[in-house]
């Protein structure tokens, strides 16, 4: 069956997937969402037995159906391959009674990598099939780890530039420097003096600049976006929670048919949005629990049914979810409002004007899949010690605000479901926040090495948790990138990259 891509927001619609992949983001500004969600055409008895590409090939071919199975093939195999450090790709660690899906096996050491090493095959397959003879501009902004994965997968790639604009200040040390080292003729990156907001509506608004479109076109250049707004990115992410359920089952964890939950840190939605695709394609899920850090705009939307960004932007020890605007959150008041274009429309005219929007009650209840919950830093410290403590499992700034949640929601709910927990990144990311919670004492705490790879060499002596290559490498690289600017230099910005590189 044709899978086709409309705009939420009604301004393009019958799109060919590889045509939406490329595009990224609609005219209109609307996100590309499927004309319906295919269900799993295979068993869940199948998929226990299959690896990671088999599954990530039968989840992609409902949604990439002008691919070929060969293209398809192709795209998985040189994605998922020995650039991650296990054979599973997404391993499943158990601790502390739940099940911790681990994302960070790839090269960046972070969860983008499971949908950032493919997007570059998929983006490069997309632009033959559409016969496009335009150099693709990928345009990101990031909270911290799209951006390294984002460069990572798209260096050197033929026919491609990545440019990246990242909040100074606004991510882990070790974060940074895997984005300003990053080699490949075809990248760059540059901070602003904001926040991942204004990098976010920045880029957004680039892509919505019709006559600066036409100034790249002239150029020879088109924009497309690598963030999860573009459904390249979207789909892949789908994977790992049908290939979680499968290893559950194959592992005697659950029985067949058995329904699970997903807990996720948020701050974009595009990794808990994911997992809402997963169940709505046949996948046995009862609660998708949306774990929130201080910035819990998400927490108060699904409390309430409003959505209200008007709020003191939080910088916390989780910096990848320090967002108040989720985009990826549209994609589900399309799918709420019986993808009434025009309703989700008029909710983000209402954000974008008035910094709100207030949905019915009955779009209330088409998303009563979903809880919110959320942790603050000293929760999320004190799940990552006490874990740590208990089990010896060491986990990052992120997802120590999922398990906390999670945690919470049990003691409230009494609700023993078997869950998954998303593990979106290695504690060695984020190793002085991980480090200050699970030191002994405050004497231990002041005694921490101020230099961010003798701290990492700390947390490997006390963790037994070797040193991760992404980290190794970075430690005596060159700095490649120092571009800075303000948000409303970004599109100037674009210019002076893009022109002086030709």
């Amino acid at each position: 069956m044709e899978i086709y891509y409309n705009s939420t927001r009604g301004g393009e619609n019958h799109v060919t997937a590889s045509r939406a992949i490329l595009k990224g983001l609609a005219d209109d500004g609307g996100l590309f969402m499927p004309e319906k969600i295919p269900a799993l055409d295979c068993s869940l008895r199948e998929l226990s037995g299959m690896s990671y590409q088999e599954t990530a090939y039968e989840v992609m071919k409902l949604f990439f159906t002008d691919f070929t199975e060969q293209e398809l093939r192709d795209c998985i195999s040189r994605a998922y391959d020995s650039k991650f450090d296990t054979e599973e790709i997404a391993p499943l660690a158990k601790a502390d009674g739940a099940y911790y899906l681990e994302l960070f096996h790839g090269s960046t050491i972070a969860f983008k990598d499971m949908a950032l090493s493919i997007l570059p095959h998929l983006m490069t397959t997309a632009a033959r099939k559409n016969r496009a003879d335009k150099t693709i501009v990928i345009l990101t902004a990031t909270s911290g780890d799209t951006g390294k994965a984002a460069m990572a997968g798209f260096a050197d790639v033929p026919g491609t530039k990545i440019i990246v604009f990242y909040p100074k200040g606004g991510v882990s040390r070790v974060q940074e420097l895997q984005m300003v080292t990053q080699r490949g003729e075809n990248t760059a990156v540059a901070s602003i003096a904001g926040n991942f907001d204004d990098a976010q509506s920045g880029v957004k608004k680039i892509f919505g600049d019709r006559e600066f479109a036409a100034e790249l076109a002239d150029r020879g250049f088109v924009l497309s976006s690598a963030n999860s707004i573009n459904i390249g990115r979207l789909v892949p992410q789908i994977v790992y929670y049908v290939y979680a359920y499968g290893k559950l089952l194959e592992n005697g964890e659950i029985e067949e048919g058995e329904k699970i939950n997903i807990t996720v840190p948020t701050g974009n939605f595009g990794n808990i949005l994911a997992a809402y695709f997963a169940k709505r394609m046949g996948l046995p899920v009862s609660r998708l629990i949306c774990a929130s850090n201080d910035n819990k705009v998400l927490y108060d939307f699904f409390q309430t049914g409003v959505y209200d960004r008007r709020r003191e932007f939080i910088l916390t020890t989780s910096p990848s979810m320090d967002i108040l605007i989720s985009s990826n959150l549209e994609r589900l008041l399309y799918l709420a409002s019986d993808c009434d274009a025009k309703a989700t429309g008029e909710l983000m005219r209402q954000l974008a004007e008035n910094g709100f929007y207030e949905i019915d009650t009955a779009m209330k209840e088409k998303i009563a899949d979903f809880t919110g919950g959320f942790a603050d830093q000293e929760e999320n410290a004190g799940e990552i010690r006490k874990v740590f403590r208990d089990t010896g499992y060491l986990m990052d700034t992120h997802t120590g605000v999922a398990s906390s949640v999670y945690r919470r929601y049990r003691e409230e709910t009494g609700d023993q479901t078997k869950t998954v927990i998303a593990s979106t990144a290695s504690p060695y990311k984020f190793s002085r926040s991980v480090m200050e919670a699970i030191c002994d004492c405050t004497e231990e705490r002041e005694a921490l090495p101020e230099d961010e790879f003798e701290l990492c060499d700390k947390m490997a002596e006390k963790s037994g948790i070797p040193v991760p290559m992404a980290v190794k490498e970075i430690r005596n690289a060159e700095i490649r990138h120092n571009r800075t600017c303000r948000p409303e230099e970004m599109e100037d910005m674009v210019r002076q990259i893009l022109w002086q590189e030709r």
